[in-house]
This record gives C-alpha cells, sequence and structure tokens, in this order.
C-alpha cells in the first residue's frame, strides 16, 4: 500500500502496517505533519487553532503522533474544522489500556473519514516504540511544522529524519523565554527549518517582513525601534514596510505605538 502511493518507506521500519479507517489514495495526496511538545502552552495552542484551519483549507491532510499536547490538538482541531487527519499511533492498533480520551479521538479520527496507523497489532507504547513512529510519519508526510519542541524531543527526531529524507521543514518561531520553544527557534536559526509565520503565507517564500511585523503586534501594540530590535532589522526598513501597512489599512498607529487592525 504504501509504495503505491508515492512514499518512500524506509528499510529501518518494518514492512507492515495495521491499519484502521479511511486508507485512501487521496488522504495520502498532500500531508503535512504538525508535531510538537507534550508540554504544549497556550502559544501553541493558539498556534494550532491558526494553522491547522489553514492547512485544511489547502486541502492537506494533517499528520500527526497522537501523543497529547501538540499532536492531539492538531488532530482534534482538524476534525473540529472538517479536515482529514491521520493518526501514527505509538503503540499497538488494537492496544486498548489507553486513557479513555485517546481511545475517544481514535473513533473520532475514524469516525471523521480519517485514518489510524500502526506498526504494530497489540504492543503498549514504550520508550523505543515512539522513534519508530516518528519514521513512519517522516514517511508518510510531504512536510512538516514544528509547533513547538525542547532541544531534545521526539518532534526534533522527526524534522531530523524529514531533513535525511530531502523534505521541507517549517518551524513557528516562539518566545525565546519558553522551553519548548528553544527547539524550534534552534532549527530556525541553523537553518534547519525555515520559519512558519502563518496567514496562509510563509516566511522565507517572499522577501517582505510584513508578515513577521503583523504577527510581532498581532497582541500587543509596539514603537518602531522595538519591532525593528525584536526582528533583528533595519529601523528604516521596518518603518517603510509600517507606512505600507498602514497606507493599506492593516495596521494603525496610535500614540505612537503601531497595532494591528482586526477586519
Amino acid at each position: 500500500g504504501f509504495f503505491s502511493h508515492g512514499m518512500n518507506y524506509t528499510r529501518s521500519v518494518a514492512n507492515k502496517l495495521y491499519w484502521r479507517g479511511n486508507w485512501s489514495e487521496e488522504i495520502f495526496a498532500k500531508c503535512m505533519g504538525v508535531v510538537g511538545s507534550r508540554r504544549m502552552t497556550s502559544y501553541g495552542r493558539r498556534v494550532v487553532e491558526k494553522i491547522v484551519p489553514e492547512l485544511v483549507q489547502q486541502r492537506w491532510t494533517i499528520v500527526s503522533g497522537m501523543m497529547y499536547g501538540v499532536d492531539q490538538a492538531a488532530h482534534e482541531v482538524c476534525i473540529e474544522c472538517g479536515g482529514k487527519t491521520i493518526g501514527v499511533l505509538g503503540w499497538g492498533i488494537e492496544y486498548r489500556k489507553l486513557e479513555i480520551r485517546d481511545l475517544k479521538l481514535e473513533e473520532r479520527i475514524v469516525e471523521s473519514g480519517g485514518l489510524l496507523v500502526s506498526l504494530w497489532k497489540d504492543q503498549m507504547g514504550t520508550n523505543w516504540t515512539f522513534p519508530a513512529r516518528n519514521q513512519v510519519v517522516a514517511d508518510i508526510c510531504h512536510e512538516l511544522i514544528v509547533v513547538e519542541a525542547a532541544v531534545k524531543s521526539g518532534a526534533l527526531l522527526t524534522a531530523g529524519m524529514m531533513i535525511k529524507r530531502k523534505k521541507p521543514v517549517w518551524a513557528v518561531p516562539g518566545p525565546v523565554t519558553s522551553s519548548v520553544s528553544a527547539g524550534t527557534n534552534m532549527l530556525i536559526a541553523k537553518g534547519m527549518a525555515k520559519m512558519w509565520v502563518g496567514q496562509s503565507r510563509r516566511a522565507g517564500e517572499q522577501e517582505s517582513i510584513s508578515d513577521p511585523i503583523l504577527e510581532l503586534i498581532r497582541d500587543e501594540g509596539l514603537e518602531a525601534d522595538e519591532i525593528a530590535r525584536k526582528l533583528g532589522q533595519d529601523v528604516a526598513k521596518v518603518g517603510s514596510q509600517l507606512s505600507l501597512l498602514t497606507l493599506s489599512g492593516e495596521v494603525e498607529e496610535r500614540e505612537g505605538k503601531f497595532y494591528i487592525v482586526n477586519v
């Protein structure tokens, strides 16, 4: 099945996959992994709630690893906005000693036209099953977004597996004070991932710095020099960009601070 859908199957993963739900060419056609920390912050939650509906609108299948935190949020938001999702289990497809809410999520995924896949029949989840599961995530996905991740984390392992397969990796920048943004910020800083700043447009695909500016002032008004400092950009460049954004009606200035205009 895997081969016929144009997926590169790594030898490191057993050749047999157990599955439940909608195994179809359509569900595998365009797969975006959305992965991250089990210790998801409220910022991570907001990011998932913003990114996933945009991706579903662009007809991506959302793939994740079913663990609590970012993974489960990605599956849940996908189902809520009518998308298709693939849950890659770190335990056997028939393993039933899970918490009720995990089993409920499995059922919801199947009922919503999604798919569950696993390398095992009734294996419990343990420290060696999760890295094996990450290989399957990297095999299925065409691209990957890391929402939040600590420096040593499963999500970064998956990112490394994607890079090995020469597949695009995106990372969401986060607060430098947050340990679960340390990994994503590092991916961006080392050039291993492109920065994802939302709004259906991805940073790095166009030269404009307007998107990061809008992202910065989304929740609070800032002065121009403060924006420039946070973005590591020249004040003059930021100033001219702010003028354009003000003219286009996306940003307004009040008492020296720039605010996003909520349409």
